[in-house]
């Protein structure tokens, strides 16, 4: 029967205590793994083996069963042994009403018939948050508390990353073990085990049954899961003085070499969030739990303190990256996560930033405080993860209400305004968007918002409508309209869906009329001659060389500066580079010279 003891932690748990247990719980995990994989495979076979069946037919019902199915059983597997029956029954039932919920919410969000039954997003958030919730549970309720002691959340959370790599580690091994087993009996001429690897009725069950077998074998062997962390903790222990000492000269650096060079990497809030994420995960493996006899060496006890103090600088710069994006372009789904982000850890740097300042006053336990923190910033995760897929604060929603709003504000002119993510990538949300723009009283704003409707609904891509969005330089001759007509698929122009991507000048380039046009993207310039005296039809590249001595990577910045200039008469004429040494940029047309 079950038996009440306490851990090293003083954390009161249910234990095994006997054989008979331990088995009872072996043969609910594979029961559970059993059920999972039978379940995924009726999921599979309703979209497979020709039209779709029920419930692929029924989006509503079909979501909420694929994310109920894939990680209700990750819950059930980890609670079984270490939650109470009551517990455990409660906690699964309110992770399927919130899992079915999220599920139906990202489904009704997503435009109709585009066959995406639910979005990277939510499964990968939505797997992040359920770990977070069940870890801050089991704890508490071993405690019977409603916050259990730090030492426990710590060794709880530790164990059970270390177990579910393993588990999928040895899920993995476990199939390349069957392979190798196929093709061993392929040798000789038996096929079966290869036929059958193929086959989903075998294959779905199999895996989940491996992977709760894995669970089953890790939980088991608790001492052998507890010496894989500690040596874990150890080596990522001492990575943090590796980060410490990188963060730290690139932010000594930062005085004198500015962030121009960041912002033109394109990504530097990712940058400095994903910098920071890896300081916060370090700190906590040095950390652990506080405990005297987990005390790290002094070198990593300094280290702790200034990657803490660290962590503020970087958050504070994605603030400062993300507010001048927004600023100059609004938001998108994509920028509110990462400011959801940058919340959370902004969280942890003003709490382990305090913890470490706190020791030069205080004689108490070092950066104690960095407990409550990662308690409260694990609540606020789950929470944040929760407002975001879900109606309370879509990232979907509130992007194409802010990109409204900056177009109605002039903000950004109607030719400049993003009519494509209305179209495609802000769902149900973004296309009534763009059903009220089409009723604008402004002309030029219908006829876009009309135009970017027509090219998403288009069955027939000969009779879609697309606007190349490009630009010519001030001054120059308005581009023919015949130019701006939708281009075919493979067509350069394609790339231009946004504002600036894309200028085009209109060339002599073979000595006769009428006027070519040279469309300049940032690595590319592509050569348009007329066909049968109307449709523009691409005639040739000038590729950019990259090798030094050559001309810089933006060709749109010599055309603006007025280096590209036609030479060699006869035939389809070279484009040398003024000023730029003897560079030259020859069409496909002709064998091209060495770039240097």
């Amino acid at each position: 029967m079950m038996t009440e003891t306490t851990d090293q932690h003083g954390a009161g748990r249910d234990t095994l205590g006997q054989t008979g247990d331990r088995r009872t719980i072996g043969l609910a995990r594979l029961v559970i793994g059993l059920v999972q994989g039978v379940l995924l495979y009726g999921l599979f076979q309703s979209t497979e083996g020709g039209p779709p069946t029920w419930p692929a037919t029924e989006p509503a019902v079909f979501g909420p069963l694929l994310i109920v199915s894939l990680y209700l059983p990750l819950v059930l597997l980890a609670g079984v042994g270490r939650l109470r029956l009551l517990t455990l029954g409660i906690w699964a039932a309110v992770t399927t009403v919130i899992l079915a919920l999220l599920a139906l919410h990202d489904i009704s969000r997503q435009t109709a018939g585009l066959g995406t039954p639910l979005t990277f997003g939510l499964m990968a958030f939505g797997a992040t948050a359920l770990f977070i919730a069940h870890h801050l549970i089991v704890p508490a309720d071993r405690e019977r508390r409603l916050f259990a002691t730090y030492a426990a959340y710590f060794d709880v959370a530790w164990m059970a990353g270390v177990q579910l790599a393993l588990s999928v580690a040895f899920a993995g091994a476990f199939w390349l073990l069957l392979f190798l087993g196929a093709a061993l009996f392929n040798i000789i001429g038996l096929s079966f085990l290869g036929d059958l690897l193929k086959e989903a009725w075998f294959s779905l069950p199999l895996t989940s049954l491996a992977f709760a077998t894995a669970v089953q074998l890790t939980d088991v062997r608790d001492g052998l899961i507890r010496g894989v962390r500690t040596v874990a903790l150890m080596l990522l222990s001492w990575l943090l003085l590796v980060l410490t000492v990188l963060v730290g000269g690139f932010m000594a650096a930062l005085p004198f070499t500015g962030l121009d060079g960041l912002w033109e990497t394109g990504s530097a809030t990712a940058l400095v969030l994903a910098a920071a994420g890896a300081l916060i995960i370090l700190i906590n493996a040095a950390y652990q739990d506080g405990r005297a006899d987990n005390l790290p060496p002094s070198v990593l006890r300094i280290a702790v303190r200034v990657a803490s103090v660290l962590l503020t600088p970087l958050v504070l710069i994605a603030f400062w990256g993300l507010s001048l994006r927004i600023g100059q372009h609004g938001l998108t789904p994509d920028r509110i996560i990462a400011v959801a982000c940058a919340l959370v850890g902004l969280a942890y740097a003003g709490g382990y930033g305090f913890a470490a300042l706190r020791t030069f006053w205080s004689k108490g336990d070092w950066m104690q405080p960095l407990e409550r923190t990662n308690i409260a910033t694990a609540v606020l995760q789950v929470a944040i993860i929760l407002a975001l897929f879900s109606p309370l604060a879509d990232p979907a929603r509130l992007s194409v209400a802010d990109q409204v709003a900056r177009l109605q504000a002039g903000k950004v002119t109607p030719q400049a305004f993003d009519y494509a993510f209305l179209a495609f990538n802000s769902g149900r949300v973004g296309t009534a968007a763009l059903d009220r723009l089409i009723a604008s009283p402004d002309p030029e704003v219908a006829k876009r918002a009309r135009a970017a409707k027509d090219g998403l609904f288009s069955d027939d891509p000969a009779t879609e409508t697309f606007v190349p969005a490009i630009e010519t330089l001030p001054g120059e001759a308005a581009l023919p309209d015949a130019f701006l007509a939708t281009p075919a698929l493979d067509d350069p122009r394609r790339a231009c869906t946004l504002p600036g991507l894309c200028l085009a000048t209109q060339r002599d380039m073979n000595g006769q009329p009428p006027l070519e046009i040279l469309l300049v993207q940032v690595d590319r310039i592509t050569l348009f001659a007329r066909e049968d005296g109307d449709a523009f039809v691409p005639v040739g590249d000038y590729p950019i060389p990259t090798c030094a001595g050559s001309p810089p990577g933006d060709a749109r910045q010599l055309l603006r500066d007025g280096d590209l200039v036609p030479v060699a008469p006869g035939g389809w004429k070279d484009l040398a580079v003024e000023g730029r040494g003897s560079s030259t940029l020859s069409t496909n047309a002709f064998p091209i010279p060495p770039p240097c």
